[in-house]
């Protein structure tokens, strides 16, 4: 199969010697790898000062806070590292009043950083270059902990990508919050890259080596992926965010959500996610699937394809990574009727619902990658970034 979703067994011995320094990761990792041409590191130039990529600016009228916080799932365990509970990570965009005296975050904390530049930029992603970029140094257009603007605000959830940290739909995100949404962006530990959280070693990938192409342990993947999403669910609703244990959220953003308005999206694992959690889940009410599959990986479809839904769904795909099991398990969808809608960005591949669709013209431009390998990760349409922006703001805008 063509599609890049996990690591292979081949990447495993040079993720034995890059993980080795923490306690909590394993030597074996989903990701997404190929090999030939298209990948950065054989640029020439690419060695010299080190580029700091820029994210776009968001587009709406409101300036964006932000925060971020872990949350435990106490009835839960954790069926990657064998804990006794399930330990989440999120980060919330929201609208905000005055950001004086609050500094923009960074898109990656420099623990996080130090551990992309060699896993996720090379191994993850041959396109993105293993050298000449400061990954600790891209900041967001979001200020930690300013004021939350009055209101209450649509809640829109957001699932990255198989081993994608959350910190790559960072663009998307803070666009949604400046026009009014709050954004809970969320990290599946344990399949995610890197996850740091605050006062302790970060948590690396932990998926078996046979991950790719073992049907358990993708149904268990997911399925952990629906739990984890029902589990915020219940935390909101319960109002717990107002009582995180040794963390002071900004002032009245708890009551800043909007709870009968309830939507979530997320990028090809993301994807699948967010369509079966609508179907699972009463409280969400509209679901974006940017291009994740509809079925397990022993061909059986998710619930909401085979019975269908009368919620909003938006199926967006591109034509460089349409393939017939996307036929297939949108088409089951589709044939239900009701409200779901199929549309496909052209000259674009699977990435360009992330922030690599900002960050890969930059290293073009940069001598850091080449033209073949960002049509390879993200496509080439000029227009990327808004093209996405609008079409995922406009859907919600109608089904929320």
């Amino acid at each position: 199969m063509r599609r890049r979703t996990f690591l292979t067994a081949a990447t495993s011995t040079a993720l034995t010697g890059l993980l080795s320094g923490h306690p909590s990761s394993s030597w074996a990792a989903p990701g997404s790898v190929s090999t030939g041409t298209a990948g950065a590191s054989s640029v020439p130039g690419a060695v010299g000062s080190d580029e700091v990529l820029r994210l776009p600016a968001p587009t709406g009228s409101h300036r964006v806070g932000t925060t971020m916080f872990p949350l435990t799932d106490t009835g839960r365990s954790d069926p990657w590292n064998g804990a006794t509970t399930r330990e989440l990570m999120l980060t919330v965009f929201y609208p905000a009043t005055d950001i004086r005296g609050h500094h923009r975050a960074p898109q990656l904390t420099p623990t996080a950083a130090a551990i992309f530049k060699d896993l996720d930029a090379g191994l993850l992603h041959p396109e993105l270059p293993a050298s000449g970029v400061d990954w600790a140094a891209t900041l967001t257009h979001s200020y930690v902990d300013a004021p939350v603007l009055p209101g209450r605000h649509p809640v829109l959830l957001y699932s990255p990508g198989g081993a994608d940290p959350r910190t790559i739909g960072t663009s998307l995100a803070e666009d949604l919050a400046s026009h009014g949404y709050v954004v809970i962006t969320i990290d599946h530990p344990g399949e995610t890259s890197e996850v740091d959280f605050p006062g302790r070693p970060p948590r690396v990938i932990e998926l078996p080596p046979d991950g790719p192409t073992n049907p358990a342990v993708l149904r268990t993947m997911l399925t952990t992926r629906f739990a984890d999403i029902t589990f915020i669910l219940d935390q909101l609703h319960a109002n717990h965010l107002d009582a995180l244990p040794g963390r002071a959220l900004p002032r009245g953003l708890a009551r800043a959500l909007n709870l009968r308005r309830i939507g979530i999206y997320g990028h090809s694992a993301g994807g699948a996610t967010a369509a079966e959690s609508l179907h699972r889940d009463p409280r969400l009410k509209a679901a974006a699937n940017l291009e994740g599959y509809l079925d397990y990986l022993d061909g059986e479809l998710f619930q909401i394809a085979q019975h269908g839904t009368r919620k909003p769904v938006l199926l967006a795909g591109t034509d460089g990574f349409r393939d017939a099991r996307f036929d297939r398990t949108w088409s089951a969808l589709l044939s239900h009727g009701g409200p779901v809608r199929r549309t496909q960005l052209p000259h674009a591949n699977h990435w360009i619902w992330t922030d690599y669709a900002a960050f890969t013209p930059q290293l073009v431009a940069a001598g850091l990658t080449t033209p073949t390998a960002r049509r390879h990760l993200t496509g080439d349409n000029p227009h990327a970034t808004p093209a996405v922006r609008t079409l995922v703001r406009t859907f919600f805008n109608h089904a929320l």
